[in-house]
């Protein structure tokens, strides 16, 4: 296997991260650099699940302010991140790598259905799968999806890809620059702290599953790649104690 740390991963990708630079939606280049990485860890020899978020397309939240259905915003939300999905599958073929699709609602013209021991099975084989349309169900974020579809597939780390955020802070980095970083954080603090690791449902799945987070961005170089070997990036969230590292610079 390698250099690698893990022997099965979960990377959570949000759909923010596909966006690259650009305002709205996805970004081709941004999106092969993703699917570079992903080829490289699978050629490691890790077993690589994907979970891809919606939310440069689509926000069900955001849609249900405005007087939408929020069970039918969802399931909009749910159809964005299948094509975030096809977009993220045909770029990792487009580099050599072997991968699946599979969807919590069904849509078997584009994507096999969401079939647990059919996704372990690809994974043994060494074929990237990307999980789609999060639970399957309304009020459930892709974030809950990812931490569910790790505990299930019996991943060994959840890797979270941020979008121009390379770790958990103690505050919101963008509008303060002496906010620190974590470089570990426990499952509890990041819960009564209310830290932006991802939300509290799926958070309380992975502390009650002792399933490890980390924390990165995806777009640091071969960020990915990195995480995947057990090198110290972004935040590690665990049963561990909390660390601060020193105000930036």
């Amino acid at each position: 296997m390698g250099d690698a740390a893990y022997k099965r991963i979960l990377l959570k990708v949000s759909g923010e991260a596909l966006m690259g630079g650009a305002a709205y939606g996805i970004e081709p280049a941004t999106v092969r650099l993703i699917a570079t990485q992903i080829k490289g860890v699978s050629d490691l020899g890790v077993q690589v699940a994907v979970v891809v978020g919606g939310g440069n397309i689509w926000r069900g939240a955001q849609a249900s302010e405005t007087g939408m259905d929020r069970a039918t915003a969802d399931y909009a939300g749910m159809l964005a991140t299948v094509i975030n999905a096809l977009a993220l599958q045909d770029a990792i073929e487009q580099v050599g790598g072997d991968v699946r699709t599979q969807t919590a609602i069904p849509i078997q013209q584009v994507a096999e259905p969401y079939i647990r021991r059919r996704a372990i099975r690809h994974l043994e084989k060494n074929r990237v799968v990307i999980f789609a349309a999060g639970t399957g169900n309304p009020f459930m974020t892709t974030d809950t999806a990812a931490a569910l579809r790790a505990i299930e597939i019996d991943a060994d780390v959840l890797l979270i890809a941020k979008n121009r955020v390379d770790g958990v802070y103690d505050a919101d980095p963008r509008k303060k620059p002496d906010a620190r970083r974590f470089a570990r954080l426990s499952y509890m603090d990041a819960l009564s702290r209310r830290l932006e690791v991802m939300d509290s449902t799926a958070l309380s799945l992975c502390m009650e599953n002792a399933l490890p987070i980390v924390v990165f961005d995806v777009g640091s170089h071969d960020g990915i790649v990195a995480a995947a070997k057990g090198e110290e990036i972004g935040t590690r969230v665990g049963s561990v104690e909390s660390l601060l590292e020193p105000a930036r610079a």
